[in-house]
């Protein structure tokens, strides 16, 4: 998911390609997809973001697919009206540039055969912890930030199950430039320390 303005985040760039130690988030994200278990990768794009859908469409292995932009949930209903790709499907937003490989192969296992949709969701202390910004939270729960990672499951089945993961990764969708600082320290960290 990657069309959104990103008027938030104050950058020169478009938001998917706002660089975090030199490599646009979209590229971080899309090098954890390719290091997990997904086999075919989908790119929703909107008008918002010209620059991202022509960065997208030079990709390899990356088939993108042209939404209005006019915001996650309405642009992910889009997607879903289309034939193809078809459910289960692992959304990923584009704003997750600790994200990594084995994350998402995790989300995936705890999904399984199971015909809900999950909705991956992290403490609102950790993004505190993490001094990140908390854009918005889960309406049953207050406690629990939705991540941008959500598993769309059977269109016939509307369960949705929310599975909380308390992992960084997962917890650092840069939305502000504040954000962007958090997750430029935390990839020097992972850096330092050989991972």
């Amino acid at each position: 998911m990657c069309g959104g303005k990103g008027t938030r985040l104050e950058s020169r760039h478009e938001k998917p390609l706002h660089p975090i130690e030199g490599t646009a988030m979209i590229d971080r994200v899309l090098a954890a997809l390719r290091e997990s278990e997904i086999e075919t990768i989908y790119a929703a794009v909107s008008p918002n973001a010209p620059d991202t859908r022509a960065h997208l469409e030079a990709a390899d292995g990356v088939t993108t697919i042209e939404t209005a932009g006019d915001g996650y949930v309405a642009d992910l209903m889009a997607l879903l009206e289309r034939p193809d790709p078809s459910p289960p499907l692992l959304t990923v937003a584009a704003d997750l540039p600790l994200l990594e490989g084995p994350v998402l192969d995790g989300i995936l296992a705890a999904h399984g055969d199971n015909t809900a949709s999950r909705t991956v969701c992290v403490p609102v202390a950790l993004k505190r912890r993490l001094g990140v910004s908390i854009d918005s939270r889960l309406e049953a729960d207050d406690h629990l930030a939705p991540t941008g990672v959500n598993v769309v499951g059977s269109t016939d089945d509307t369960t949705t199950m929310t599975d909380v993961y308390d992992d960084s990764r997962l917890a650092v969708n840069v939305n502000r430039l504040e954000d962007a600082a958090v997750a430029a320290d935390r990839l020097q960290r992972r850096s330092a320390e050989g991972r």
